[in-house]
């Protein structure tokens, strides 16, 4: 048993794991891969995974930003166990968390007018310190009947607190360092810091992974923690890790200026697969020795918390592109036939995605995403006459149409239409007019294509037919009518 297996079953509890992503926008790479280590340790460790959609902030939740989030997950196979949770519709219970603290003295009403916590803020500031508040009312008992209050944790002022952490390893903060946070707003309504605690609890997590800069956090969230374990028992500390973020190619953190950032850009706008998404995250930032190529079912074997590393991880789409590649050249080819045909809009077309299935183990070679692989499929179904692109313009002229017209002659003999036999007579031309085998198929490849590159030309004429394939050619010889 490896040292983060003895974490995880020193108290006797089975592992619970968290993904708690904020509804305000997409599911960010940051993120999706926080919820993969998570489901990982999770499976590792044979327990449970689990989703909460922390939306207490209502001003920016929104029903689309959770969808996303939902389908982001599924997608990448991010498979949480039982409902997912909404922190908001737990608001009640959060605030009796509070109350109960009150009660017992590990929280107090505090009656700080916004004017007075202006003032504090600019002592603060002119003596260059962090604003930490330790409100007048931390003590007092002569509450006014009329006036707002919010609820602040009463925060130990002495001494110091230590996590171990199984990323980070140990680290201290002394308590002088923190202040009485808010638990309970004016409103009524719970904090963020309150919430989160309160649910980690009630959901059974045992183990919060989630991104270094949370770590800070863990110093505020703790008290609350144990002040509820000497009121009620049974709050244990969970064990924390925290991971550090993906930065972008220059090595600052990663955002929009360093290009998609959220999932669904990756599946709809990269064409990348979901497999190759989850292999490269798993390996920003974590490793197994020298493996590369990682199924779901050896991460789960191998995965753990000590194979994380301190430093931030470099996003590198070249890396993912080639990762992609593979993955696309492994996937089945009804699957890849699929997912082209909807993205060329006629996934209710048997007949093409017939077409688009005999082309697969010809066109996915070379495909490093799926945006790719559709581009390349398209000469299948282009209408007559193709539009050459500009770039082929060139391989037209001159001496073209005359070996165009002698392909068209050779092929026209060809009646069992297959690679061997079309390249036999594709050879033969060239052979017979002197040249190499490229000056006959680079035009040979625009007409059938429209484009300077594509899959194999003899593989083409299987794939375009003899009929269709014929009139192509024919379209490129001046005076021939098909």
């Amino acid at each position: 048993m490896s040292a983060t297996d003895k974490t995880a079953s020193a108290d006797g509890r089975a592992v619970v794991t968290r993904f708690a992503p904020s509804p305000t926008g997409f599911l960010h790479i940051g993120g999706a891969r926080t919820a993969l280590f998570n489901l990982l340790y999770a499976r590792h460790h044979g327990g449970t995974f689990r989703l909460r959609i922390e939306d207490t902030d209502r001003a920016r939740s929104t029903q689309p930003a959770i969808d996303a989030i939902l389908s982001g997950m599924r997608w990448l196979g991010l498979d949480w166990d039982g409902e997912e949770v909404y922190q908001f519709a737990r608001a009640d219970r959060h605030a009796e968390v509070a109350r109960t603290m009150v009660e017992h003295g590990h929280a107090y009403r505090c009656y700080l007018t916004q004017e007075e916590l202006e003032a504090m803020r600019a002592e603060a500031q002119a003596a260059k310190q962090p604003l930490r508040i330790r409100s007048p009312w931390r003590d007092r008992t002569d509450h006014p009947a009329d006036k707002p209050y919010v609820v602040r944790l009463r925060a130990p002022t002495e001494g110091a607190v230590t996590i171990e952490d199984q990323v980070q390893g140990s680290v201290t903060v002394q308590n002088a360092e923190l202040d009485d946070l808010v638990l309970l707003r004016s409103n009524g309504t719970p904090t963020y810091m309150l919430a989160v605690v309160v649910d980690d609890h009630d959901m059974g997590v045992t183990h919060v992974i989630r991104g270094d800069d949370h770590l800070n956090n863990a110093f505020r969230q703790l008290p609350i923690y144990r002040a509820m374990d000497a009121i009620e028992g049974g709050w244990p500390d969970p064990v924390y890790a925290h991971i550090p973020l993906i930065h972008g190619s220059d090595g600052a953190k990663l955002s929009k200026r360093h290009g998609a950032v959220g999932i669904e850009a990756y599946r709809d706008d990269l064409g990348i697969l979901p497999e190759a998404l989850d292999n490269y995250l798993l390996r920003l930032g974590w490793g197994h020795g020298d493996a590369e190529i990682i199924s779901r079912a050896e991460a789960i074997e191998w995965f753990d918390l000590a194979g994380v590393g301190k430093s931030p991880s470099r996003f590198d789409l070249k890396k993912l592109e080639n990762l992609n590649g593979h993955y696309i050249r492994a996937a089945d080819d009804a699957r890849l036939a699929d997912l082209i045909a909807e993205k060329l809009g006629f996934d209710h077309d048997d007949t093409r995605r017939s077409i688009l299935l005999a082309a697969m183990p010809s066109l996915k070679p070379r495909a490093a995403n799926l945006n790719e692989l559709a581009a390349t499929t398209a000469f299948l179904f282009a209408p007559r006459p193709l539009v050459v692109e500009d770039a082929a313009q060139p391989l037209l002229a001159g001496e073209a149409p005359a070996l165009l017209g002698r392909l068209h002659t050779a092929l026209d003999a060809v009646h069992n239409w297959d690679t061997e036999t079309t390249e036999a007579a594709v050879r033969s031309v060239a052979e017979d007019a002197g040249v190499k085998l490229g000056q006959v198929a680079q035009p040979l490849r625009v007409a059938l294509t429209g484009r300077k590159t594509s899959p194999g030309i003899f593989d083409v004429l299987v794939l375009l037919g003899r009929d269709e394939s014929l009139a192509r050619i024919a379209d490129h010889i001046p005076g021939h009518r098909d």
